[in-house]
């Protein structure tokens, strides 16, 4: 009775399962769904949809600009890290063996905490293609993106959820303690993902000799990112900061315009999917507790974690550090679960598979699994009322 009152979530399931089975054409499969949700809602659900839906873009209308901004933006932030040269030094000061690849997880993780997660995955992803010559697992692609989403969990700087919770007023240092889930989470799944890739192929430690460094690229890199973090505290639309570092950069150095046309497709599908996720009918969450937190977690993995976070924060009353964790981390146990990894497979696209995903990066399912019992173990369920 439910779904049939509901059918749009019908819709959606299918679009889920469709993306799934035909991952190579993502895109394609994103907007049909969003099409015949849309159409669906308009034709057969209301009277008043047309109404609902102007007000609904509206309300969303904000959050898919600074979205696709933020995509396309760091796109072009990957290739001039790219084309400055460092990641080719790079080789020299990652150690050999499976702890070079570790340490390269735990420099996202840390990058992450004060930067997007999006450019803290596409930044190690640049990084990885070339210490390991361009040969990268798709279990390691899972632990990058883990890595990213990891970081920015416990930093209302550092993922788009926590900022929400920032805004509507709790305050940073409720959401820190999502690291107590964090670090045995990175541990659990960074250092096998890290043994299966030295298998693959490990780090090479010969950078090439006489490496130039391209300064002007790597000011562009940090006027980018410096303004992401500026306008994300100052405007709470970092994807402002990030134009105005790209344009800035367009004066003195060529601006790699091409990466726009290689992230579209991309773009496109993350946009349609969290289109299609934000016209759901949720209008509330069950009781807050451990239990739903947890479960959350899991559900951002294939549904959007901006809704679902601004309707934990309308309902009151959660542990929101357990709750950053859950929503932040949980969404890299898929590849689409988060904008990092939607980013990411455009510099590798058979991460694309979610078969292939979960098969070879089952380590972050579990990992997420330890690390929110580890949590709950150490600081128990503490809701704050906002």
């Amino acid at each position: 009775m439910f779904l049939l009152q509901n059918f749009e979530f019908v819709l959606f399931a299918i679009t889920l399962i469709g993306v799934a089975l035909f991952h190579k054409h993502t895109m394609w499969v994103a907007l049909t769904g969003m099409t015949l949700i849309l159409i669906y809602k308009l034709v057969f659900n209301d009277p008043a949809a047309p109404f609902n839906l102007i007000r609904h873009l509206d309300e969303e209308g904000r959050t898919l600009i600074n979205l696709m901004g933020l995509l396309f933006g760091f796109a072009i932030l990957s290739k001039h890290f790219e084309e400055s040269r460092v990641p080719d030094l790079l080789p020299n000061y990652l150690r050999s063996g499976w702890f070079g690849a570790f340490s390269l997880l735990v420099m996202i993780t840390l990058l992450s905490s004060f930067l997007d997660n999006i450019a803290a995955a596409l930044i190690g992803g640049t990084i990885a293609l070339v210490v390991f010559r361009g040969r990268v697992h798709i279990g390691y692609v899972a632990a990058i993106v883990a890595s990213s989403n990891a970081g920015g969990a416990g930093s209302v700087i550092g993922d788009t959820t926590t900022t929400l919770m920032w805004i509507d007023g709790i305050p940073a240092l409720n959401v820190i303690h999502a690291y107590l889930a964090v670090i045995p989470a990175l541990l659990f799944f960074g250092i096998p993902l890290s043994i299966v890739q030295t298998r693959y192929q490990p780090i090479m430690n010969d950078a090439p000799e006489n490496v130039k460094i391209n300064h002007k690229k790597l000011i562009v890199v940090a006027l980018i990112l410096a303004g992401a973090i500026a306008t994300n505290i100052l405007l709470e639309f970092p994807a402002v900061g990030v134009w105005a570092g790209i344009l800035l950069g367009a004066l003195f150095t060529t601006t790699p315009w091409g990466e726009l046309k290689n992230s579209l497709k991309g773009t496109i599908f993350l946009m349609a999917l969290v289109f299609s996720a934000s016209m759901m009918p949720v209008d509330q969450l069950p009781r807050a507790s451990w239990q739903t937190s947890f479960v959350l977690g899991f559900i951002s993995s294939v549904f959007d974690n901006i809704p679902l976070t601004k309707l934990a924060l309308e309902q009151g009353s959660y542990d929101w550090g357990m709750l950053a964790y859950a929503v932040g981390f949980g969404g890299s146990m898929i590849w689409f679960g988060s904008s990092a990894g939607v980013a990411i497979t455009n510099k590798f696209p058979e991460g694309r598979s979610v078969a292939g995903w979960l098969r070879n990066g089952w380590w972050v399912a579990a990992a997420y699994v330890i690390g929110f019992f580890v949590l709950l173990a150490i600081k128990g369920w503490e809701p704050v009322i906002k």
